[in-house]
């Protein structure tokens, strides 16, 4: 077999078999088979599609390519959640404890932030001392005995996907509905989890940008989890403003513990419901919707949830005082309002540039050795369809900088669309793919 006869039949629109496909994802992980003809392979991929058996073959080749986690020493049913990424996606912080404290064991898989869009790691390293460099053994062991771990992923996990992507990042073959539902789901599926919940994001700070792209993904994804025999559901919503109120890592670990006192913010707290119903139902806990959204809303009421959040925390390494008292997480020196120029209904927030702000402050990662400042960040006041007056705040600014800060202020007023009439209320959670 030749990589060269490869890219001539998937550039001639032919279909490449399993054997093929497991040829050149091999050859590539090992070095034998050069970036230059997987470059070119990549490509002829991006104009000529890929079928559903094509994806199907290359996930599950990526997903062989490495370490497979092996979970079956934790009792019950698995069930991992996945986001497509947004801007102030704090779901996990949140989520997790719920599911948790409902009695479905969360055995996660998280990543650092790059760009605009923050990483679950990152935020839990709000605790101070918390660790996200567990052996196996243990992550195990913390998931049986308190029902939650979460580490950060693994070289040897899905290498293959590690190296295809960065080709891919500087070869302009990202944009691929089949290579980016390959790239999570080989992840997802040599995480080890029994069943897996998918937030596929839609709008400006999304990755897919239409609703119709963000269905298809979905509907993608989730084929790929039932060919693999892995219980898979995605929930399609709305990322064209903000999720939540707070943008940046500790401020976005304080609303996912304000939201478990039950202060959250609308949006995020029905975002945890929808998302955290499937994954009951997925776990068996729950036999409906209904059924799933009274549990997670009682273990909120009681506080279980809470104190979930606080017994993880401890588990890892992590102070979890802080849980309790949210002044100890870190806090920055320089806070102050972003006052609005106009009068008028807050009608369009591009919410990327909001998420640009937060890296601007330090918030965020421009390139993967960046430190990122854990303090700083924004906390919006207006969204959306509320009414603001000239000199009204439109969000408290969070700095320890003055030059970045006037920068952010700066480009966070460019975001804002403010108008005379107010705008048509978006559904939020757009639907749900099975």
């Amino acid at each position: 077999m030749r990589m060269y006869d490869i890219i001539m039949k998937k550039r001639n629109g032919g279909e490449l078999t399993g054997e093929e496909i497991r040829f050149f994802i091999e050859g590539y992980t090992n070095g034998k088979i050069p970036d230059y003809q997987v470059s070119a392979l990549m490509m002829a991929i991006f104009f000529q599609k890929m079928t559903e058996q094509e994806t199907y073959e290359l996930t599950m080749a990526m997903t062989e390519s490495g370490d497979m986690l092996d979970l079956t020493a934790i009792k019950g049913c698995k069930v991992d959640k996945h986001s497509t990424g947004g801007v102030g996606d704090k779901t996990s912080l949140a989520l997790t404890p719920m599911v948790a404290a409902c009695g479905i064991p969360v055995a996660k898989m998280s990543g650092r932030g790059l760009g605009h869009t923050g990483g679950t790691i990152d935020k839990l390293e709000s605790f101070e001392g918390f660790n996200i460099a567990l052996t196996t053994e243990q992550f195990i062991e913390n998931v049986n005995t308190i029902g939650i771990a979460i580490m950060g992923q693994t070289a040897d996990l899905a290498p293959a996907d590690k190296k295809l992507y960065a080709l891919r990042d500087v070869t302009a073959t990202v944009d691929n509905m089949s290579l980016i539902a390959s790239s999570i789901m080989s992840k997802k599926l040599a995480a080890g989890a029994d069943a897996i919940v998918l937030d596929v994001k839609t709008g400006s700070g999304a990755f897919m940008k239409t609703e119709e792209d963000a269905f298809a993904l979905a509907r993608e994804m989730v084929q790929i989890g039932k060919n693999a025999g892995r219980k898979t559901i995605a929930v399609v919503s709305d990322m064209d403003q903000p999720l939540g109120r707070a943008v940046g890592n500790a401020l976005e670990v304080k609303e996912a513990i304000d939201t478990l006192r039950g202060q959250g913010p609308e949006d995020f707290v029905e975002l945890c419901l929808t998302l955290g119903a499937q994954m009951l139902i997925a776990g068996g806990c729950a036999k409906n919707t209904e059924e799933a959204r009274d549990k997670l809303q009682a273990v909120i009421e009681d506080g279980s949830a809470l104190h979930k959040l606080a017994e993880f925390v401890d588990a890892q390494g992590g102070d979890s005082k802080a849980v309790y008292d949210t002044s100890l997480l870190p806090q920055a020196n320089i806070v102050e309002p972003i006052p609005s120029k106009e009068e008028g209904y807050v009608s369009k927030i591009a919410c990327d540039e909001i998420g640009i702000c937060s890296l601007i402050l330090g918030g965020g990662r421009e390139t993967k050795e960046s430190e990122i400042d854990l303090s700083v960040g924004i906390v919006l006041e207006k969204k959306v369809g509320d009414y603001v007056k000239a000199g009204e705040p439109l969000a408290y600014i969070y700095a320890n900088d003055r030059q970045k800060m006037e920068q952010a202020k700066e480009r966070f007023l460019g975001a804002y669309t403010i108008s005379a009439q107010k705008t048509e209320e978006q559904l939020f959670i757009k639907g749900i793919v099975e």
